[in-house]
């Protein structure tokens, strides 16, 4: 688990610092980010009562993944080393006691404490996680994968807003979704063959 956190942890500071270099200095409001997810998690499970609504917990777990890629962030303090925060982070996965909750309750759950603390709770995001039917390996599969997606828009204009994130009528999240079942995760290439698999497919959309 450790080396897997040291992993996602890596990549999330190299697409922050894609970002800005100085990114840690700029004290950004990750908090937000994560209410903002936890709002979209909830309108793709649904919870309108007076209509009838189906969960489309393909993307209800992209959302969760998103909402890890804000907690991590949220994670970095200046001068406190990856190493340090993996450990942390996987102290604080073993000693949590699991509450079984909902969908919505642990949505819920996590984004009060992102409003009310302004910080990340790693041990609220695990019982959203087990919500969603996520374990760790999937987890890491499906994050490696969004972060894959993320340097992608990045590189094909996503700051300057010249990317298209509509792929012939779907969302590049969709398009990633079905990509990733054809990638073994294993492979040393793993973030590399996604990314090329990703360029290849996007290219039939710009052309």
């Amino acid at each position: 688990m450790k080396q897997a956190l040291i992993t996602m942890l890596t990549l999330q500071d190299r697409m922050n610092t894609k970002v800005h270099p100085q990114w840690i200095d700029q004290r950004y409001e990750w908090f937000r980010a994560i209410w903002i997810e936890c709002g979209e998690l909830m309108e793709h499970y649904g919870y309108k009562w007076w209509k009838k609504q189906t969960p489309d917990i393909g993307q209800v777990r992209l959302e969760a993944i998103d909402i890890w890629h804000f907690g991590l962030s949220a994670l970095f303090i200046e001068n406190k080393s990856i190493e340090v925060i993996a450990d942390e982070v996987a102290a604080a996965i073993d000693a949590h006691q699991y509450n079984n909750q909902d969908v919505r309750t642990a949505t819920e759950a996590l984004a009060a404490f992102a409003l009310n603390t302004k910080q990340f709770s790693v041990p609220l995001f695990w019982d959203l996680l087990r919500a969603v039917e996520l374990d760790f390996d999937e987890l890491y599969r499906h994050y490696v994968g969004k972060n894959v997606l993320n340097f992608f828009r990045q590189d094909h204009g996503y700051k300057d807003g010249s990317y298209q994130k509509q792929w012939h009528g779907r969302e590049d999240n969709e398009h990633l979704m079905e990509l990733l079942r054809e990638q073994n995760s294993s492979d040393e290439s793993f973030a590399e063959n996604l990314y090329q698999a990703l360029s290849a497919r996007y290219q039939t959309v710009i052309a």
